[in-house]
C-alpha cells in the first residue's frame, strides 16, 4: 500500500508540474502574440485560454486529487486507485509530450524565421508587425546571395578544402595517439595523458596570441597552412577515440602479436573497424567545427583568395541595389545557403554522433 500511493504522488506531482508548465508557455505565447507578433488575435486568444486552463488542471492535480487520494487510501479502495493511476500516467505521458512540442516549437521557430525571411521582399520585412507567412516569395533572393559580391562560391571552396584536409590529417593524428595511450606501453604514459587532459582546462582563447606570433614568424599568414595546421590536434577527440579502444578486449591484441601482425596491421585490421561509430563521430564533429570556425580566420587569412563562409558573411554589405538599405533578406538567404549543408549532415548522421559518443563513455 505504501508503494501504491508513493507511486501515486509521484504520478500526481509530475501532472502538476507539467501542466503548468505548458501552461505559462502557453500564456506567455499568446500574451507575446496580441503585440510583438501577428499571430492574429483569435489564435492568441486560445493560446491564452489554453494555457489558463492547462494551469487550472496543475493546480487541480496538485491539491483536489490530494484529497481524493487520502480517502482513497484510508478506504483501501485498491482497484479504484489502480484505475487513477493509470489514467494519470495516460495523463503525464500526454502533458509531457505537449510540453516537449511547446520546447521544439521554440527551438524551430528561429529557423522558420529564417526561411520565410529569406524570401520575403525588403519593403515586407521592414513592415512595423512582422508577419508569420511571406505576402510574396521572392526566390531570386538566393541566386543573388550565390552569384552576388559576396562569391559564396569561392567561400564554400575554400571552407571544403580547408574543412576536409583538416580533418582527416586530424584523423591521422587522432588514431595514432589515442592507440599509443590505449594499447602501447611506455614510461610515463600515464602522466603525459593527464597532462593532456589538463590542458583542455585551459580556455582555446587563451593560446590565440602566442599561435599568432608563431604562425607569423613562420610566414604561413594568409595560406591554408594556417588554417589547417594549429588545430591538428584535439585533446578530446584522443580521449573520445581512447576511450573507445580501452573497451576492446586486450586479448585480440595478444593474439594478433602472436601471429605476428604489427601494431600497425592491428589498428587498421581490427582496431579502426571496431571504432568506427567513434571515429564518424570524430569526422563529422570535425568537419563543423571546420565549417563554424570564424575568430581564428578571420584573424590570419581575411584576404579573398582565402576567406572562409564565415568570416565572408559577417564582413558582407547586404544592400539593396536601388534604395542602398539594408536588405536582411539577402542576408537570411546567404545564412540559409551556409546553414543547410550542416544540418543535412547532421540529420543523415546523427545516429552515428550519439553512438559514438555514447560507447565512448561506456566501459566494459
Amino acid at each position: 500500500m505504501k508503494d501504491n500511493r508513493k507511486s501515486y504522488v509521484g504520478l500526481r506531482l509530475t501532472a502538476g508540474i507539467l501542466l503548468g508548465t505548458a501552461g505559462a508557455c502557453a500564456v506567455v505565447v499568446g500574451m507575446l502574440g496580441f503585440g510583438l507578433f501577428a499571430l492574429g488575435t483569435w489564435l492568441s486568444l486560445i493560446l491564452v485560454c489554453i494555457g489558463v486552463l492547462a494551469l487550472a488542471l496543475a493546480v487541480w492535480s496538485l491539491l483536489l486529487l490530494a484529497k481524493i487520494e487520502d480517502k482513497l487510501f484510508a478506504t483501501g479502495a485498491t482497484g479504484e486507485i489502480s484505475r487513477r493511476e493509470r489514467a494519470q500516467k495516460t495523463l503525464v505521458k500526454a502533458v509531457l509530450y505537449l510540453f516537449l512540442s511547446v520546447l521544439a516549437l521554440a527551438m524551430i521557430f528561429p529557423f522558420y524565421w529564417m526561411l520565410i525571411s529569406s524570401v520575403k521582399t525588403v519593403e515586407e520585412y521592414n513592415l512595423a508587425t512582422p508577419t508569420l507567412w511571406p505576402h510574396e516569395f521572392r526566390w531570386s533572393t538566393y541566386l543573388a546571395a550565390f552569384t552576388g559580391s559576396l562569391n559564396l562560391g569561392r567561400l564554400f571552396l575554400n571552407t571544403v578544402i580547408v574543412g576536409v584536409v583538416s580533418t582527416l590529417l586530424s584523423l591521422v593524428v587522432t588514431v595514432l595517439s589515442a592507440y599509443a595511450f590505449a594499447r602501447l606501453e611506455f614510461k610515463g604514459k600515464n602522466m603525459l595523458f593527464a597532462a593532456l587532459l589538463a590542458t583542455m582546462m585551459i580556455p582555446g582563447e587563451l593560446f590565440t596570441i602566442t599561435n599568432y606570433i608563431t604562425v607569423s614568424r613562420f610566414g604561413w599568414l594568409h595560406t591554408f597552412t594556417v588554417l589547417i595546421v594549429p588545430f591538428l590536434v584535439s585533446v578530446f577527440y584522443i580521449y573520445l577515440l581512447r576511450q573507445n579502444f580501452m573497451q576492446i578486449p586486450n586479448e585480440l591484441y595478444l593474439a594478433a602479436k602472436v601471429d605476428g601482425a604489427s601494431d600497425l596491421k592491428y589498428l587498421w585490421k581490427v582496431m579502426i573497424p571496431l571504432a568506427s561509430p567513434t571515429l564518424i563521430s570524430i569526422t563529422i564533429l570535425k568537419m563543423m567545427g571546420s565549417w563554424n570556425s570564424y575568430i581564428w580566420p578571420r584573424l590570419v587569412a581575411n584576404d579573398d583568395l582565402h576567406r572562409l563562409v564565415t568570416v565572408g558573411l559577417r564582413g558582407a554589405d547586404f544592400r539593396d541595389t536601388l534604395t542602398q538599405l539594408p536588405d536582411f533578406p539577402l542576408q537570411m538567404a546567404a545564412v540559409v545557403l551556409v546553414t543547410v549543408p550542416l544540418l543535412l549532415v547532421f540529420i543523415l548522421f546523427r545516429k552515428y554522433i550519439m553512438r559514438g559518443v555514447s560507447r565512448s563513455g561506456i566501459k566494459g
